[in-house]
């Protein structure tokens, strides 16, 4: 009895695999079961963007059974560059896509017919953007599957990607830098250098005392327009003196901060010149700044400390040296 009924499904197993084969070559899609669709990628940092190709994907017929392949980090790594998530990742993430069907780990960077066959494979849903495959060559990843007519067209979504992401997040470097330390991240968990760290916190802390002054600044001016109403002088000439009062304060504000952050600067110069030679060149700090190479490679201009670090410029050149060493 078990016999007969292990025949039947293997039986049924054929004639399915046949009448896939047979719709495939004929253009059309199964209309007794649902359509297989493939559609593959990276996924590194899913995003909406992610998801809007699988959805259209998902319902590129009425009904579809979505099958999602993803390169493992081997593959990727090769064709196309370091990932922020691993693979291991990068699968779960789809997995909680609720358009994905089923998730095929280990995908193949290029398509074949045997892989088609494997899984039974109706489409290939994919933008119509040329992808290399790995001859070297310049073919199309896609060429294949597009030349027997089981391609379909999806469209990507504008202004998100990955690498998209990857630059906002270099773009204000020094923000995430300051947000993580202020979270409990050391700064070797950021692999930046000692001296980095404590010029972004004094930066930091100079940028937010600038905040306060100006807040303080605009209260002055409602209370100085306050006063002028009431005492019935001419408002121009209260605003023009409280101008002038201010615009000296700032100067001598940004002035101070100057010598702050000049003196700041000093006292850390003259600790790390103060070490023996021998004891700075094994000294652990030093060590993990020698880990993380030239502090310069991880520092980027986030536009918001430009003033800041003006004060730096023409005086870090030595400990830039004693962090490229």
């Amino acid at each position: 009895m078990g016999d007969r009924v292990t025949g039947k499904a293997e039986e049924k197993q054929r004639r399915t695999t046949a009448d896939d084969a047979a719709s495939s070559k004929n253009g059309a899609p199964a209309v007794d079961r649902p359509v297989r669709v493939y559609a593959d990628g990276i996924y590194d940092l899913f995003h909406f963007g992610h998801a809007r190709s699988l959805e259209q994907a998902k319902l590129s017929f009425p009904n579809t059974y979505l099958l999602v392949g993803c390169c493992n980090d081997a593959t990727t790594h090769k064709y196309k560059g370091k990932t922020v998530m691993n693979d291991a990742e990068r699968y779960e993430s789809l997995r909680h896509c609720k358009w994905v069907d089923e998730v095929i780990p280990d995908a193949p960077w290029v398509i074949n017919q045997e892989f088609l066959d494997k899984h039974r494979i109706d489409y290939v849903a994919h933008d119509s953007l040329p992808y290399a495959d790995t001859s070297g060559a310049g073919n199309d990843v896609y060429e294949f599957v597009k030349a027997v007519g089981r391609f379909k067209e999806t469209k990507r979504t504008d202004g998100i990607s990955t690498s998209d992401v990857i630059m906002r997040i270099v773009k204000d470097y020094n923000q995430y830098v300051m947000r993580n330390l202020d979270r409990g991240y050391s700064r070797k968990d950021l692999n930046v250098s000692y001296v980095k760290e404590k010029r972004l916190r004094v930066n930091m802390r100079l940028k937010k005392l600038q905040e306060v002054v100006k807040e303080q600044q605009e209260k002055v001016g409602e209370k100085i327009q306050t006063a002028a109403k009431t005492a019935g002088v001419n408002p121009n000439v209260w605003v023009e003196n409280a101008d002038r009062w201010v615009a000296g304060f700032l100067e001598m504000f940004e002035e101070r901060c100057h010598k702050m952050g000049t003196a700041i600067r000093d006292r850390i110069q003259e600790s790390l010149r103060g070490q023996p030679a021998l004891e700075y060149q094994t000294s652990s700090e030093e060590e993990d700044d020698d880990d993380y190479g030239d502090d310069d490679e991880y520092y980027y201009d986030d536009g918001d400390l430009n003033d800041e670090e003006e004060y730096y410029e023409s005086d870090l050149k030595s400990d830039d040296k004693i962090e490229a060493k």
